[in-house]
């Protein structure tokens, strides 16, 4: 199901760039122990609900394009306590990822039709339906384009009525520390009605 994610609020002490690599710009919101809070709007054609949601950073290496964490949903109506899950997290630098996922059965027009919901995305389109986004430098461009995927069930059972086989595309903006993403399932590709949810963080 495709999800939105908005940053509302962000502190204003974000670094610049790091200009003698090729990667994403240094953030202080993408550091460890980083800790948001907000809620995850989820409505379709059957339900509309408002889930209150936790994630913190638990580790970043930027030079391997790497970022993870959790995220607790802590008014989930299926559930009888808070479902906590654990994700990693791909950084699309041009190096260790591109903008085509090539796995969770995403295919590239999946990708395309994702990462075009973002303005920011906008200038690099015609070279990542070439190849990708191999031969882009995005170490000074103030975003930062991620995917995020629940890798397990922290505290629950996977009979707890929940899904984790869909990811989130997530664009991080360093000059506001705004996150804005979707979030893409298989399962409904095929669906004449797909569900959408909204995630709000605030720091």
């Amino acid at each position: 199901m495709p999800v939105r994610v908005v940053e509302t609020s962000a502190p204003s002490q974000i670094s610049g760039a790091n200009s003698e690599q090729i990667s994403p710009p240094f953030c202080t919101l993408l550091s460890v122990g980083q800790a948001f809070s907000g809620t995850q709007n989820v409505s379709s054609l059957q339900k509309d609900e408002a889930w209150r949601v936790n994630v913190r950073i638990q580790g970043c290496d930027l030079d391997h394009g790497y970022l993870c964490g959790t995220m607790e949903a802590l008014n989930v109506p299926m559930a009888d306590t808070p479902v906590v899950t654990f994700w990693e997290g791909e950084i699309v630098d041009g190096k260790n990822y591109t903008f085509f996922t090539g796995k969770w059965e995403a295919t590239s027009e999946d990708d395309i039709r994702h990462w075009t919901k973002f303005p920011s995305f906008s200038p690099f389109l015609c070279q990542v339906e070439v190849d990708g986004g191999k031969s882009l430098d995005l170490s000074n461009y103030p975003y930062i384009f991620m995917r995020w995927k629940e890798q397990y069930f922290v505290n629950v059972g996977t009979d707890c009525g929940l899904t984790i086989a869909g990811f989130y595309y997530v664009c991080f903006s360093c000059t506001d520390g705004s996150i804005n993403g979707f979030y893409y399932d298989p399962n409904s590709r095929n669906m004449d009605v797909l569900s959408t949810s909204t995630l709000i963080f605030l720091l």
